[in-house]
Order: C-alpha cells, then structure tokens, then sequence
C-alpha cells in the first residue's frame, strides 16, 4: 500500500495495521500523568492499551554519546534542571529523576533510547523523532535489533544531509519528512534509494498549499501517506500544525470540525495527546459512514 515495492518487506507491519485500522493514531510522547512520564515504556504501553497504533519516542543524545528518550528543552519541567540534556554526560543524566504530573518526586530515571528499541520486539510500531542530529547513533542502536527495521518510522524535517543520510544507509528504514511546502515534497520524492513511506504536512491556515486535498491525493498516488499532528502545543503562541484542526477543538468544541474533518480530508495517520477518545471517535466514524 505505501512506500516502494521493493522495500514491502521492511513496511509490512506498517501496511498491515493500515489495512486493518484504514487511519492510524501516533501517540505524542505516549500517553502520560499521574506518576507516569513521558517517554518512558510505562507510557508507551499505556499508549498503545489506550488506543494507539504507534507511540512516538524522542531521542536525545548525552555528551559522551549515549541517547536516551526525552525531547530536549523540557528538562526544568520534567527534571528540575536548567541545563539542556544533551550538555549533560551520560553519568550526570543517570542520576537524574523525572518530576510527576503535580511535581512531586517519581522516582523513575529517564531510560536508555536502546531500552525502548529492546524492549518492544513484537510487532509495536513507532516513529522516532529528534533523531536528525544523531542520526549515525540513532541507527547503530536500532541496527542491534533485527525485529526494529519492521517498526521504527524515523521522522525529520529536511535538514542538510538528511536525505543522502537515508540514501547511503545500507538498512532502509522507513522514513518520513516533515514537510512545510511543495518544494519540500519534490525534495524528498528526488532520493529513490530513501524507504519513503509518507510525509507529515505542517500547514498555518486552510488557505496553505499542504493542507489541500490534491496534496493529500498526490502523496497517494506516489503510495505515500498523509500524516497530520493535532496536538495543541500552545494556546498562547498558537504554534499550529494542522490549519488549527488540533486535539482544543476536538476535546472542546467539535470532535466533528477537528478530527472530523482531517478524517474527510483523508489523512492516513493522525498525532494526538489524546489516542482513547480519538480512538472511539475514528471507529465510531468509520461505523456510521459505513452503514
């Protein structure tokens, strides 16, 4: 169904879980609170039991080379320390413990990006992200796992050397850019050597060449999904992703005009923060238009 024929092998997992579920939900961070936090198996299991078909894991990397799963910039939040992650060694990260959901003590240690890769072996299927900078370790850890070459979906934008990065790599994992334009999408359709298997579009407003549907047919028709991020990162910088169709609206207003309208759109995958009650809503969707 998506990405070339010859890498079939490689996307089988990811043409399966299409084939049964028709639109796929990608959990933000896993799914989080409580004494749980982000980027942890706890929560990327949670994610999964909760509705999601994939969970997205960020990677961070120590000075000493070592990664781990935690989206830099969120340490004083999540760790009560001002220094970025990746100015830290690997000995200094260890000793560190994640904050809960009312900012008490967890006790849980931020894990080994090499634990995540161990650890789901049997057909789970996610998109590592923040993995651009360090991409030659990101691989050599998955390179370990012969079962991770079915599962991981590595995402990027279109950073120098992302592209020949992908080309030259002797294992074709699967790949998606972020793409903010048309010249983005030509860009990366311009690498035959790349497991291309379909794009994140980022689009302000309706109005936004991305968010058309011929783009989406377009993506189809080079066997491409369509991959739309609604999780509300601000209220107050309106950093917006999807013309402003986010998990707000859904959860607030209209699941209907949100999540809704990026399913009559056909978007082949969705990110949200919110996978249970976007779960409910795309299969009772999908029942009611297919009476």
């Amino acid at each position: 169904m998506f990405g070339k024929e010859c890498y079939s092998d490689n996307n089988e997992l990811l043409n399966k879980a299409f084939k049964e579920k028709k639109i796929l939900i990608a959990a933000h961070r896993g799914m989080w609170g409580g004494n749980i936090p982000e980027n942890t198996i706890p929560s990327f299991r949670l994610a999964l039991e909760m509705g999601a078909d994939m969970f997205e894991c960020d990677v961070s990397k120590s000075t000493d080379g070592v990664l781990y799963a935690f989206h830099d910039g969120y340490e004083k939040r999540l760790l009560g320390v001002d220094q970025n992650i990746q100015t830290l060694s690997s000995q200094e990260i260890n000793q560190l413990r994640f904050f809960n959901s009312i900012g008490e003590p967890s006790g849980v240690a931020v894990e080994f990006f090499e634990t995540i890769v161990s650890f789901f072996k049997n057909g789970e299927l996610y998109n590592v992200d923040r993995s651009w900078e360090k991409l030659p370790e990101t691989i050599a850890v998955l390179n370990k796992y012969p079962w991770s070459v079915k599962q991981a979906l590595i995402k990027s934008p279109l950073k120098d050397g992302v592209m020949e990065f992908f080309s030259g790599c002797p294992v074709k994992y699967m790949y998606m850019p972020i793409v903010y334009s048309r010249a983005d999408v030509e860009k990366a359709l311009g690498y035959p050597e790349v497991n291309l298997v379909g794009m994140e579009l980022i689009a302000q407003t309706a109005e936004d060449e991305l968010f058309s549907d011929d783009i989406i047919k377009y993506l189809h028709s080079k066997r491409l999904f369509a991959w739309a991020n609604t999780i509300t990162l601000s209220n107050l910088t309106r950093h917006i992703l999807y013309a402003g169709l986010d998990d707000d609206m859904a959860l607030l207003k209209s699941k209907d005009d949100s999540w809704g309208k990026i399913i009559q759109k056909d978007i082949d995958v969705i990110q949200t923060d919110w996978p249970l009650q976007l779960r409910d809503y795309r299969d009772d969707n999908y029942r009611r238009t297919n009476k």
